[in-house]
């Protein structure tokens, strides 16, 4: 089976990667808005759906709502009495008869439910150096790309 979706507990992602918004507290607006933006990116270079999760309990009031629209990466916020790891374990599980899943966190017992499930897990750790990768050879791709066609409209005048 194929990989369906990629499902990343924001925080706990946000924790391990203090290069993002640095100087910003890790539950800030800012710093969960910065962790969007470059998984928005890598969501474009792999072509994999993301959903990002966070725990909403104890949020302030302003914290957005969920939000999801096409192309873009899915955030999700739990509920009172839920965590992150809920909601990534029941998405695992609805999204088992359509492929697998990776689910990115550092939680050990959130990580074998997953692969209990049928999906992959990977640590932050792990899931950065990947983005990290993906996205540099990507840039790279993309230099190579608009080199060849500013050469070809060069020629084709």
């Amino acid at each position: 089976m194929a990989l369906v979706r990629i499902l990343v507990d924001g925080y706990s992602l946000l924790h391990n990667w203090p290069e993002l918004a640095p100087g910003r507290p890790r539950h800030s607006a800012a710093a969960r808005e910065a962790l969007v933006f470059l998984l928005t990116r890598y969501q474009d270079a792999c072509g994999t759906p993301i959903t990002v999760v966070f725990d909403g309990s104890g949020a302030p009031p302003n914290v957005p709502k969920n939000e999801s629209r096409q192309g873009q990466v899915e955030v999700l916020f739990s509920g009172t009495g839920q965590t992150a790891d809920d909601l990534i374990e029941r998405a695992a599980h609805r999204f088992q008869p359509y492929g697998e899943i990776l689910a990115v966190t550092d939680d050990n017992a959130e990580r074998d439910m997953v692969i209990g499930l049928g999906g992959y897990a990977a640590s932050c750790d792990q899931f950065i150096r990947t983005v990290q990768s993906e996205l540099s050879e990507f840039a790279t791709d993309l230099q190579a790309y608009n080199r060849r066609e500013h050469f070809r409209y060069r020629n084709s005048r």
